[in-house]
């Protein structure tokens, strides 16, 4: 029987899991990424929802209530967590300890049909997963709207963002989840913020910009709706994210192809996969390529102190070796 109801959409997908069928072949990776997604999978029911599919390393569920949706994907993010930290304690292949969890929720009408889901909310919370970073949950305006106040509180805006077959953009708000020690500190070098920064500075081609924090989040991309446009085959229509958070500014990458980033002139390569760097200095930004040329799509960028009596100086045709 075809119905039509209002509910939240979940969409869970877990990244990493290609490293896992490099390392410990087909049989082992299918059998350790099911099972994952399995456990991963049975906060759904914890928190009242209805499994609609698993998905390969994701998933679809629905549920009445954003609330019972949100607190569903803080629970998936918790069990991952679980599982990693068991598999590291257990001398668990890098691959399994390097799997993460993107998670995204929209709200609308669905119509319900033979056990599956269809809708605008379903096609939303679906392609919201392309704008998510390592361990991030995304919820459009919709789910928020419907969340206690305390909640609600754990969200911060940002903004419109454009979503793949939507012509209007959606406005998204991002989870902030607690996080066991520095991440970027141990993983890309201690970073010291003795002041804040007061903006960044984005210089590709002719296009030199200037945002402050009240500008944020950024996306990079090559479509003419995100907020700093760069027209290049090779750089996806929304590539990546700039955020202000915790005092400094972030990328997160969003592409299939990754994005890169170099510290100064020859400073060490991070490559980002779905993941976040904190950004300091200045350097530049390589979209689905390294920036190794002046061929590449490559952003220099500068993080800025407007007190300071002089900025660095970006040369927009500078070598970013």
């Amino acid at each position: 029987m075809t119905q039509i109801r209002e509910r939240t959409v979940l969409f869970a997908d877990l990244r990493g899991s290609t490293a896992l069928f490099e390392t410990l072949g087909n049989a082992e990776a299918t059998a350790v990424v099911t099972h994952t997604v399995n456990r991963v999978g049975q906060a759904v029911d914890e928190c009242g929802g209805r499994l609609i599919k698993t998905l390969g390393d994701g998933l679809m569920a629905v549920f009445e209530s954003p609330r019972d949706g949100v607190k569903s994907a803080v629970r998936m993010h918790e069990l991952l967590e679980r599982i990693v930290a068991r598999g590291r304690q257990q001398g668990a292949s890098l691959g399994l300890r390097a799997l993460r969890m993107q998670v995204a929720l929209a709200r609308g009408e669905v119509v319900e049909m033979n056990g599956d889901c269809f809708g605008d909310a379903v096609n939303v919370a679906a392609r919201l997963l392309d704008h998510a970073g390592d361990n991030e949950t995304l919820i459009t305006a919709e789910v928020l709207a419907g969340l206690p106040s305390m909640q609600k509180m754990r969200f911060r805006s940002l903004d419109l963002i454009p979503v793949r077959g939507r012509a209007e953009p959606v406005h998204v708000h991002l989870l902030d989840l607690p996080h066991h020690g520095d991440v970027v500190a141990t993983q890309f070098g201690a970073i010291i913020h003795a002041v804040e920064p007061d903006g960044i500075r984005l210089v590709w081609q002719d296009l030199d910009r200037v945002f402050d924090i009240d500008s944020m989040p950024i996306v990079l991309g090559r479509s003419v709706q995100a907020t700093y446009c760069i027209t290049d085959g090779r750089v996806s229509r929304s590539h990546a994210r700039i955020d202000w958070h915790g005092g400094s500014f972030s990328v997160t990458d969003l592409s299939y192809n990754g994005s890169f980033v170099r510290f100064g002139a020859a400073g060490e390569l991070v490559t980002l996969k779905r993941g976040s760097c904190t950004l300091h200095g200045s350097g530049s930004i390589g979209l689905g390529s390294p920036p190794v040329d002046s061929a590449s799509p490559t952003v220099r960028f500068e993080v800025l102190h407007f007190a300071d009596t002089e900025a660095l100086t970006i040369d927009p045709q500078a070598d970013p070796h």
